[in-house]
């Protein structure tokens, strides 16, 4: 009885923090039930067609695939300060933990300071071009929330009906298209290191993903996407002003890029709106490198604070 009479107080809490969090999210616009919670998993994986709230982003979704992501978290696993950013990323030693490719319901796009429009991959035609998939995320396996929906259809997604059919008292069945399309796009999807690191309480966390390489008159170019996640750990407001970033390639060139906000924005992470994710790219004349810097913030008395960005990898898959 005990036991689970904790299960039910702890189910409880859940469901109050997620719905303050959503209730923060889209103070203009109105709530609606979508279903009945479960209780979240602590280590079994999610199955295909799972759908779920995001607990920091709130908006719906549904499990894609899951991958095995290896976390650098530099808060847990700080390593001496004289080593070089090459020498640091060496030495930390990633925990493997549970990702998931997922879909996330277009409805939800509006009241969602999450940008998973940019989830983009090169072509097999060589011409250069970005294809994009829109409303696509890979979410962590604390920041999913089961439930159950009361709508036959949980999510509104262009790729829903394509990939998923409904099974009576089973949910969610991934079709073949799901599985094909999984192998054809495997590499461009793939994630597989997360770097993360805390300043002054607001976290960075940054995702590489290869996206392919093009050759154009004899030069080659590896292209590379990346996906910032910035988090309010804090009981401050702090506002984003300024980007700043190293850029270091194996052909032995480094670059600086400085610049105001991200994406065009500058963020204020609250304790309303703690959260923003954006995603950018980046070149390389060669196959592999990496990325580090800092993002500048400002606080409501109008003094500046650097916050680090974990140095990650930019790695090929040519060979």
């Amino acid at each position: 009885m005990a036991v689970k009479l904790s299960r039910v107080r702890e189910k409880s809490k859940i469901f109050h923090e997620i719905f303050q969090r959503i209730a923060r999210t889209r103070q203009y616009s109105r709530l609606a039930e979508v279903g009945r919670f479960e209780i979240p998993k602590l280590q079994e994986k999610y199955a295909s067609g799972q759908p779920f709230l995001h607990r920091v982003f709130g908006y719906r979704g549904v499990v894609l695939f899951p991958w095995l992501a290896r976390v650098y978290d530099r808060d847990i696993e700080k390593p001496g300060t004289t080593l070089s950013e090459n020498e640091e990323m060496k030495e930390l030693k990633g925990q493997t933990k549970i990702y998931y490719q997922v879909l996330m319901d277009n409805r939800d796009s509006p009241y969602t300071r999450a940008q998973v429009e940019s989830v983009t991959f090169l072509g097999n035609d060589n011409d250069g071009s970005l294809y994009a998939i829109p409303g696509l995320d890979y979410v962590s396996h604390e920041d999913v929330l089961p439930y159950i929906p009361s709508e036959p259809k949980p999510i509104n997604h262009q790729l829903f009906d394509r990939f998923f059919t409904p099974s009576y008292g089973k949910g969610y069945i991934a079709q073949d298209t799901l599985r094909l399309w999984h192998e054809k796009n495997h590499r461009w999807l793939e994630l597989s290191d997360v770097h993360r690191e805390t300043t002054e309480d607001i976290r960075v966390t940054a995702i590489p993903f290869y996206m392919g390489a093009r050759e154009l008159q004899g030069v080659s170019s590896y292209w590379w996407r990346y996906c910032v996640r910035l988090e309010n750990l804090g009981s401050a407001p702090a506002q984003l002003r300024e980007r700043y970033w190293k850029i270091f390639s194996l052909s032995g060139t480094l670059e600086t890029v400085r610049g105001q906000g991200v994406v065009g924005q500058e963020p204020k992470l609250t304790p309303q709106q703690s959260a923003f994710q954006y995603s950018s790219h980046v070149s390389l004349h060669a196959p592999s490198g990496h990325m580090w810097g800092t993002f500048r913030f400002e606080k409501p008395d109008g003094s500046t604070f650097d916050v680090r960005i974990p140095p990650f990898s930019l790695e090929s898959k040519e060979q």
